[in-house]
């Protein structure tokens, strides 16, 4: 913040449109899964610049990262920002939990006396915040007519001087827009290397031979299982995503089955069962990983993602199984 802007209502907090190094900083744990389910701001009123009793007003969600994205793309502009109490989730999602609603709107307008604060009665919504919000609600409640802005923050410097355009509605999924998920999905990996080391380590110790050589070569076959299915799952996957099928698992597993291949050129030397099932714990951990894309992309839908929950987890577990079954068994060759 810097600083304080008086208005009929009450004191409005002026935010920066510009960043700083704590915004830069904060951006780059936000985008690496680091603390990002606390990176949030309080709800309320915002100024940006020094509006006026004409000035537009922006709704948008409390999660930083979403916030900071709207004050940046409008740097030059004397606008309200009513920022809607969405428990630190961004707008799309939030939507779809129901966070981001007319209910929640209404609060903060009501808490924000901004009936007081502008002329106007006009709110701007994300767009893709469209599917938890009946416009409805909000103009019968508070008197405010909510109209849908463009999908993305920086065509909202467009949107204010010339009003939406069929450009602005696309949503779009591009490679830069895919590539800025996987440093998020590799690191929030650490959770899966994890258990896989002291899954492995649990079932290295099964067999006869019980040398550390031989039990770190074990362990190291399993992380290398591990290492090629997280690649191909959190990296590979999205990157190619327009390629894949719409069935995200089965998409994750045809590369998993591709890095699986790679297992016995890299991994320690072992018996066929044990790179049998180092190979098929690879397929398993990319297709689990794609599955979570589903929640991520334009190209799904809820009843789908459903569907294809059930169809394919139960595969995933029989073959994480399978996996272990064969790789306790190689130890025994």
């Amino acid at each position: 913040m810097q600083g304080f802007l008086e208005t009929a209502a009450k004191r409005v907090p002026q935010v920066r449109t510009r960043p700083v190094l704590p915004d830069l900083l904060g951006t780059c744990r936000a985008r690496l899964g680091l603390d990002r389910n606390r990176y949030k701001v309080n709800p309320g009123l915002y100024a940006a610049g020094r509006p006026g009793s004409e000035s537009p007003v922006i709704v948008t969600a409390n999660y930083k990262l979403t916030f900071d994205t709207v004050r940046f793309a409008l740097h030059g502009r004397d606008l309200w920002l009513l920022v809607v109490d969405t428990r630190g989730i961004n707008v799309w999602c939030a939507g779809g939990k129901g966070t981001f609603s007319a209910e929640g709107i209404i609060e903060q307008v009501r808490k924000t006396g901004l009936e007081r604060v502008v002329s106007h009665r006009r709110l701007i919504l994300p767009q893709l915040g469209a599917n938890g919000v009946r416009a409805r609600d909000i103009r019968k409640a508070c008197g405010f007519e909510a109209v849908f802005g463009p999908v993305r923050a920086e065509d909202l410097p467009r949107y204010l001087d010339q009003g939406i355009d069929e450009a602005m509605r696309e949503v779009t999924f591009t490679l830069r827009e895919r590539a800025a998920v996987v440093p998020v999905e590799l690191v929030l990996g650490w959770k899966l290397i994890l258990y896989s080391f002291i899954a492995a380590v649990l079932l290295s110790l099964m067999g006869p031979e019980l040398s550390l050589p031989a039990i770190l070569s074990r362990i190291g076959l399993a992380m290398t299982a591990t290492g090629l299915g997280l690649i191909c799952g959190a990296a590979l996957f999205p990157l190619l995503l327009p390629r894949m099928p719409r069935f995200f698992s089965a998409g994750g597993a045809a590369l998993g089955l591709a890095g699986a291949l790679l297992v016995p050129v890299i991994g320690p030397a072992a018996a066929w069962p044990s790179l049998a099932g180092a190979g098929l714990w690879t397929v398993t951990l990319s297709s689990w990983l794609a599955l979570n894309f589903t929640g991520s992309t334009p190209y799904t839908s809820p009843s789908g993602v459903e569907k294809e929950m059930r169809r394919f987890i139960p595969w995933m577990s029989g073959a994480a199984a399978l996996s272990a079954i064969l790789f306790v068994w190689g130890n025994f060759l």
